[in-house]
């Protein structure tokens, strides 16, 4: 996908599509957590075998989304005249026109699509999450394929670019949808005389909570894009990419392994089988520090291998080097904050991710202007360290003991 959108958008447009698909990517907090709250409710209804309150959790949750997407659009089209995106992105290289008909398709569809994939927060609760991965991975493929006649016959075009993007994954959602609520899941499929006011309460408990935490790892890593753009231009932002894709690599392998286990963690600690929690959090270490090898062997062929994927990016060996610190120390706290979400216990994840929030972007800021260290080429990815060590700090503390204590000592040790 990355050297085919290359090769039909150049460089710099390229990189006004990163940025700009990261700008959309903050509403996601407008899901206010509810996907992870359904997704912890629903599998207790699933284990219990309760079908009605299943379907009923399942339809609150649609409704209250729905209404909050409705209510999220309508204000984005009234204010939308009044943004100038090529302030925003930092670039005069594309007509304002064009730009806001990108900016306006890609927050269409991402919005449609964040309602649709609700669905996939069925799959891990029923413990079904390769029903998701295959999905995105139907959805890739159209998009690449439509990339691919696009590059064939017309030039190069971002909207075309953000129409294809955001046009199949919608499709797919829709066609899973449809097959799957009327097959395997028609037993708890949405309906109007389903949703019950009374849920609301307990899904949005539970999901204010995820909320804050999605909300803080939104402006964390969500913001880079943006102040690469502002501060170095658009044309850098594909080279923090290129190696985000390549170790995040590392990152999809580890979910693909860990996130099964976060509905499995919420039925074993509803039975209190502590032992398997504990049994399955060894096995995990091991998987990572299989992973861990595995990215050293990629960052020694990283120079190669970019090379021969995008020769057009230049990826500074340092920044490598940060880019596979960074996914092997997420991956670490990620095997223990899968059983913290399982559980809901993640009232210090909100504390530091709070705290994370309000000095990330001042911070990057800092060490990009005033330390002269915005340029990869001085070896700069100050950003993702501080990334790193929040993320390291906020999940690796609470370990994978439900007896653990939360203690202060503990998070001055890890700080």
């Amino acid at each position: 996908m990355v050297p085919l959108t290359i090769g039909y958008v150049d460089k710099e447009q390229y990189g006004i599509w990163l940025t700009l698909s990261s700008v959309v990517g903050w509403f996601s907090f407008f899901d206010v957590g509810l996907g992870n709250g359904l997704r912890n409710k629903l599998a207790i209804a699933l284990s219990e075998r309760d079908m009605e309150r299943a379907k009923s959790y399942v339809s609150s949750t649609y409704a209250i989304l729905g209404l909050l997407i409705g209510i999220v659009l309508v204000l984005f089209f009234l204010i939308q005249p009044l943004i100038d995106w090529q302030i925003i992105l930092n670039t005069t290289s594309i007509d304002a026109d064009e730009l806001r008909l990108v900016a306006i398709s890609t927050f269409s569809f991402f919005c449609l699509n964040f309602i649709l994939k609700l669905i996939y927060s069925i799959f891990k609760a029923d413990q079904r999450p390769a029903f998701e991965g295959f999905f995105n991975l139907l959805s890739n493929v159209v998009s690449l394929a439509i990339i691919f006649i696009l590059t064939q016959t017309t030039s190069g075009s971002l909207l075309y670019l953000s129409l294809a993007l955001g046009m199949a994954p919608l499709v797919i959602l829709v066609i899973a949808s449809v097959f799957l609520f009327n097959g395997r899941y028609s037993s708890i499929s949405p309906s109007y005389q389903a949703v019950n006011r009374v849920h609301f309460k307990e899904l949005f408990g539970l999901g204010f909570r995820f909320f804050i935490v999605q909300l803080s790892s939104i402006i964390i890593f969500s913001t880079d894009n943006m102040i690469i753009a502002q501060a170095m231009g658009p044309s850098e932002v594909p080279a923090y990419a290129v190696a985000h894709k390549y170790f995040g690599l590392i990152t999809a392998v580890f979910t693909i392994v860990s996130m099964p286990f976060w509905s499995a963690y919420t039925e074993a600690y509803a039975n209190n089988d502590i032992n398997w929690i504990r049994a399955t959090n060894k096995k995990l270490i091991k998987v990572w520090l299989g992973l861990l090898c595995l990215s050293i062997l990629m960052l020694s062929i990283s120079s190669w291998f970019y090379e021969f994927w995008v020769p057009e990016i230049e990826v500074p060996l340092f920044l490598s080097v940060m880019m596979c610190a960074y996914v092997n120390i997420v991956g670490w706290g990620n095997i223990f904050v899968v059983f913290i979400n399982g559980v809901g216990k993640i009232q210090l994840q909100l504390v530091f991710g709070i705290a994370a929030t309000i000095i990330n972007i001042p911070l990057s800021y800092f060490f990009c202007q005033d330390f002269g260290l915005g340029c990869w080429r001085s070896n700069c990815s100050y950003n993702y360290l501080f990334s790193l060590w929040t993320h390291f700090g906020a999940n690796s503390v609470q370990k994978n003991c439900p007896r653990k204590g939360n203690g202060l000592m503990e998070s001055l040790i890890v700080i």
